[in-house]
């Protein structure tokens, strides 16, 4: 199984703390963002009741006064028309999206085919008013009369339906804010969990890399440690320049007992040509040759204690070495 470096495990949990927080913080603006525009829908259904009233207030105001002047009820109409449309298709300029269900949509279908004859009724009673038509006032009155509270009840029946579809809204940002915090909590701990891995490999690479420090350099072990790819990759590296300081010094304790025994071989056979001399008669001409021996096997000897020496010296190299390693711990 790959390895996951400690840099690396460092920046996925940094980039995937740091990303949650930003998108907690993005869909929460949003979602609140989204609040501030419903509420405004919600004026926008809540004042189209009262406009209802105003209108119906004024019909019969004008039919007891048979007065002729429509402004308030004429801006009442266009007020009223106004805010039908934004609930049912949207305001660009109000940043108002159209009807966010079916069922609310449905609601300001049917709110819209009543007041399509509503308006149609106030039309024909404004003229009736110019025209003094008492039989068709009457039947208009009639009419407002019967249906006023109908429009009025489907028109609240909106404001019903965008309240609760709100109080959903609101309840699913209370519940995702509880979610997100709860998340990022178990997260926050989840990283600190790591942190305190990671820590805890590093002071066990440390002290297994101590205990090399203070061992005896003819007893250094490689580190064993499986955790995060950077130690794995510090323990194969030290474990290689174990292995090569392991490795020079049992070639020079085999290089230093080969030579001892060299110069035991070469001493024992000095010995026998001594005692093979001594019961030859013709000695003086076995002597140079048994000189020129003795000259040759003396200046090998000298050349393996020479050579003997050297391995000491690389000893002592080696041991310097040591010594710099562990100082750096």
């Amino acid at each position: 199984m790959k390895k996951i470096g400690v840099s690396q495990k460092i920046k996925i949990l940094g980039a995937l703390l740091l990303s949650s927080i930003f998108c907690v913080i993005v869909i929460t603006i949003y979602l609140n963002q989204n609040n501030i525009k419903d509420a405004t829908i919600v004026n926008i259904a809540g004042k189209q009741r009262m406009l209802t009233q105003r209108i119906t207030k004024n019909i019969f105001y004008l039919y007891q006064t048979r007065a002729n002047n429509f402004v308030e009820i004429d801006n009442a109409i266009d007020e009223f028309k106004y805010g039908l449309e934004t609930l049912r298709d949207g305001n660009a300029l109000l940043k108002i999206s159209e009807a966010p269900t079916e069922k609310i949509a449905n609601q300001i279908s049917k709110v819209s085919v009543m007041w399509a004859t509503f308006e149609k009724n106030t039309v024909e009673f404004k003229k009736a008013i110019l025209n003094n038509d008492i039989e068709k006032l009457n039947s208009i009155l009639e009419y407002i009369y019967q249906t006023n509270n109908k429009l009025l009840e489907e028109v609240d029946e909106i404001v019903t339906l965008y309240t609760e579809h709100i109080e959903e809204k609101t309840a699913f940002i209370k519940n995702f804010q509880y979610l997100s915090f709860s998340f990022l909590f178990i997260f926050s701990l989840y990283s600190l969990v790591q942190l305190r891995q990671i820590e805890s490999h590093a002071n066990e690479f440390l002290e297994k890399y101590k205990k090399i420090s203070s061992s005896d350099i003819t007893e250094i072990e490689p580190i064993e440690i499986e955790t995060e790819k950077e130690f794995i990759e510090m323990a194969d590296n030290i474990n290689f320049f174990i292995n090569k300081v392991n490795s020079a010094m049992n070639y020079s304790e085999v290089a230093l007992e080969q030579s001892r025994l060299a110069s035991e071989k070469l001493q024992d056979l000095t010995d026998e040509f001594e005692d093979i001399i001594g019961e030859l008669e013709n000695k003086s001409e076995i002597v140079k040759s048994i000189d020129r021996s003795e000259d040759i096997a003396i200046e090998s000897s000298d050349n393996l204690i020479k050579t003997t020496k050297k391995l000491n010296d690389l000893k002592k190299q080696l041991d310097s070495i040591l010594k710099v390693v562990e100082n750096k711990s």
